[in-house]
């Protein structure tokens, strides 16, 4: 099989070496030089690329595993036909499933360890279709959340730090208390630990608190659930779920909870690439600069090659 011509000829060019003196060697050891640095640019660009996406696709997962996609509330107070609303969500095709939710903040504290906690109120029937919690419980099952019971599901994190397991009690306070001629007193109610949850997310292992919605609302006196927990198949889906939402009604994506994480993750990926870029621009000029130097050296052969006749 014959080679073609322009082929021939950078090939024999490239192996300068074997014919030439040392200059020309020198040309070509800086020229694999420029190739090899351009490689290792690009593959360092490739490898650090992927590695962060691949990052935050893990801390995604990992966050969406115990918060929902979507938040659905009102600002008047509590929804008194969860059902209503969630199925006006369903409506829409992207919506995989949705299910009530109470949510609060509070203080744990057992000995003489004081920890802030996130308390979420959920139906344990129904969370399976709005959030993956039931699936990261190595200890104690959600179901375990059942009304009148006032058990607890804490995260791994949080119960390491409280020193507490499975079956334990522990005591949390909540802001809404009493008010009395002494001043307000928190309310403050007795849990059990019925089961531990490990998301793999440090954030939320070490600060969330699940327990029955209806314990939730008496405790936070909210009268009812607080709004609809929506789980979607696609991220884009809270400004069409807005247009579709009685009045009085928003939809808070769950990417609006985490924006600055998320913001410095993306200036950290954007500032990543400019410099892996500088690194492949450098290359490429080397290259540039050797093929410059060997278009001058080559002047007399490529003399003699265009007299022969070529273009």
């Amino acid at each position: 099989m014959s080679l073609p011509f322009e082929f021939l000829i950078g090939l024999r060019y490239t192996r300068s070496g074997r014919r030439t003196g040392r200059k020309d060697r020198f040309v070509s050891f800086i020229s694999a030089t420029s190739v090899v640095s351009i490689a290792l640019g690009v593959m360092a660009l490739i490898i650090v690329l992927s590695v962060m996406n691949g990052f935050q696709t893990q801390v995604r997962d990992r966050m969406l595993s115990v918060i929902p996609h979507i938040q659905i509330s009102s600002g008047t107070g509590p929804v008194s036909d969860w059902r209503s609303l969630a199925a006006v969500a369903e409506k829409n095709s992207e919506v995989r499933g949705a299910a009530p939710f109470v949510e609060g903040q509070g203080l744990i504290s057992t000995g003489d360890r004081v920890i802030g906690t996130m308390v979420e109120g959920v139906d344990p029937k129904e969370e399976v279709k709005a959030s993956e919690v039931a699936s990261t419980m190595p200890a104690g099952t959600l179901d375990s959340l059942t009304p009148g019971s006032f058990h607890a599901v804490i995260g791994s994190v949080l119960a390491a730090r409280l020193g507490v397991a499975p079956g334990d009690k522990i005591a949390l306070v909540v802001p809404q208390g009493t008010t009395t001629p002494a001043g307000m007193i928190p309310r403050v109610r007795t849990l059990t630990v019925s089961g531990i949850f490990t998301a793999g997310h440090f954030e939320y292992d070490s600060t969330m608190l699940f327990m029955n919605i209806e314990d939730a609302a008496a405790l936070f006196r909210t009268g009812g659930p607080m709004g609809v927990r929506v789980r979607v198949e696609a991220p884009a889906v809270a400004e069409s779920l807005m247009k579709s939402l009685p009045p009085g009604y928003f939809a808070r994506d769950w990417t609006v909870e985490n924006k600055t994480w998320f913001a410095a993750v993306q200036v950290e990926k954007r500032m990543m690439s400019i410099i892996l870029f500088l690194i492949v621009l450098v290359g490429a000029f080397g290259l540039v600069s050797t093929l410059v130097m060997t278009v001058t050296e080559k002047q007399s052969d490529i003399a003699i090659l265009r007299t022969l006749g070529a273009s």
